[in-house]
Formats: structure tokens, sequence, C-alpha cells
């Protein structure tokens, strides 16, 4: 077995799943497949030939790895032809490493083009593309997280906890969406990878100490050596603690020289059985049981229609939460305590 040929014919299946479960690509339809020097071909032409099987056009953009993400990697993208092409696209899957997600092509094509359909699978490599995309069952994902996002949207008050010391409470807005990552882009607008939930809180009602013991992305720092620990008042982060990885990430954040930057955007739960931790932030993100949190610009997925702009953005992973809802354990250190939440659990293989 050669690499060339490694999980050849589940990628496959994956890659048609991909176009036509979760895209629903219907023929004529135009799908747009951006990568980077640093992607993994395999993924994209596999998902290229499945598209064209559907009926569908597709379009494949590649370009040299930018050194940053979202507006950081403005000065490196063809910005013109890259958003025009997007204004006119019908769907959107992006598999480049640097990701463009809240980059200024991603925001022209979110308000240009209603009919965009675009999922971010940034990163996506042979093995990871079969462990959380082609090896899900959609169904019953998609029943355990609707459970879940109806029991966070319900409560007023959340506290989450960690082993490696995270203790930080937030009040929820019930005028605020729940964003259900389900894996389906069969609708206008920005999508997510299947397991994950994600919401923004009241941002000045974040208090307390938030701790990234999983990895951390951007910058590049991937699987983390020690935790780094934020001290957040009132939704913002006022103090770091750890060792060289906090100190850079210090550095980085406050380049920017803008607020937002030190601004909470949004948490997450991550729910994919197939994720690891492995330093691609996509999959990081959903490996079962953890939290994530975003910090800087604000996506139209949490605060519709346009969100909070900002100069980049970050997220990091907290291991193992402990999540209370107005008082109510529901999961226990990544366990769920739900009876019928744990239930699905054992079908989803976990």
């Amino acid at each position: 077995m050669t690499l060339s040929t490694l999980y050849e014919y589940e990628l496959g299946k994956a890659s048609d799943t991909l176009c036509r479960e979760l895209f629903g690509l219907k023929p004529g339809e135009i799908i747009i497949i951006t990568a980077d020097t640093e992607s993994d071909h395999r993924v994209v032409d596999a998902t290229a030939r499945a598209a064209f099987a559907c009926g569908a056009k597709p379009m494949v953009m590649w370009w040299g790895s930018p050194l940053g993400v979202g507006k950081a990697a403005d000065p490196m993208l063809p910005l013109k032809p890259l958003a025009a092409a997007l204004k006119e696209a019908d769907a959107w899957v992006e598999f480049n490493n640097k990701w463009l997600l809240y980059s200024t092509p991603f925001d022209i094509a979110m308000a240009e083009n209603k009919r965009l359909r675009y999922l971010c699978l940034v990163g996506m490599d042979v093995d990871m593309m079969i462990r959380v995309l082609g090896r899900v069952n959609y169904q019953i994902l998609k029943h355990f997280q609707e459970m879940i996002s109806e029991m966070t949207a319900k409560a007023k008050h959340v506290r989450l906890t960690t082993p490696a010391g995270e203790d930080v409470e937030f009040d929820n807005d019930p005028n605020r969406p729940i964003s259900c990552e389900t894996g389906y882009a069969d609708t206008p607008g920005p999508h997510m990878m299947a397991g994950q939930i994600g919401w923004a809180p009241v941002f000045d009602s974040i208090n307390g100490a938030i701790v990234f013991d999983g990895s951390l992305v951007p910058p590049f720092l991937g699987v983390l050596s020690q935790p780094v620990k934020l001290h957040v008042e009132k939704g913002v982060i006022v103090g770091f603690e750890g060792g060289q990885e906090a100190a850079e990430y210090e550095l980085w954040l406050k380049s920017f020289q803008h607020p937002q930057m030190l601004r909470m955007a949004h948490v997450c739960y991550g729910f994919n059985p197939g994720a690891r931790l492995t330093g691609n932030i996509l999959e990081d993100e959903r490996v079962w049981g953890s939290t994530e949190w975003g910090i800087g610009q604000v996506g139209p997925m949490y605060i519709p229609p346009d969100g909070i702009k900002g100069p980049s953005h970050t997220d990091g992973i907290c291991l193992n939460t402990s999540v209370w809802l107005d008082d109510i354990l529901v999961m226990d250190k990544g366990i769920l305590i739900n009876p019928e939440l744990k239930k699905l659990t054992k079908e989803l293989g976990k």
C-alpha cells in the first residue's frame, strides 16, 4: 500500500458523501474548491471528481500558502479574482490550510452572494477526511447535537471547568443563535464541519479563567506543551499565565494593537466521534467532550447579520470539560450525564 492509494476506496465514499449528502450538489451548480500549497491534493482531486459526478461544475483554485489567516492573509492572496469568483459560485469548500474564514474575500462573498453555501474544511487530509467525515453517522449525530443545542439555548447561565484549572462563567443571550454544525451545507451561508456547537455569550458577562490545554491556532503553536491560562473580566483578556507558549500568544494578540483581539468571540462544544487532537484546529475543535473559545473577529453565524469585525481570529481548545447549565451538570470531564445523550453517545461509538 503506497501513500497514493492509502484509503483510496474510503476517500471516494467520503468525497461522495461531502458532495451529495452534505452539499446536496445539483446538476449545473458551480462549486469552488480552494487550496493552498499546504493542502492535500488527493482530498482536492477526489472532491472535484465527486462534484463532477453529481453533474456540478467544480472549479479548483490553488495559491501559495499565506503566512497568516483571516485578514492577516489578505496581503498574500489574489484578492480581486478570488472575491470575484466566489461572488458567482453556488458552493465553496475550503481545503486550504491557512484559512480564508474572516478574510476580506470571505466577507465580500458572504455579503454579496446570498446563495453561496460555504463549508470550512481547512487543512483536511485523507486520514482526517475518513475519520471525521466518511465514517460519521450524520443522522444520529444531528439528533445528538440538536438535543444538547436545545438544552444550551434554554440555559440562562453557564459554567465551564476543566481538570487543567479552567473555571469560567457567563450568561446567554436568548436572542443570539446557537450554531449547531451538523456538517450539512445545503442552505445558503457559512457552515462548519460536523461535531461543533457554538454561540456568542453575553460578552461582558464572561468572567473567570479559561485554560487552553489542547491546542492553539493561530499563532501556529499546534498541540500545546503546557497550558495557556487566560484571566478574563467582562469578556476581555486581562492577564496571561503559562510558559513560552503563553508569552508568544500574548505577544501575537497584542501585536495587532486592536481591542477586538483581546475580546472573547464565541464558545463551542466539540462532539465529532472521529476527531483526535492533532494540532489541526479544524479537527481539534471537535474532539469529543472538549470546549473551544474563539477570540477576535466574531462571525455572522454568531451575531447576525454582520458579526463584529476584527483584524484576525484565534481558537484554543479546553479538554475534558465539565458543563453546568443553570446549575445542572450536563457533562462531567467530557462524559455526558443525561441518559438519552449517553445512549446516543454509545450509538456514535463513543
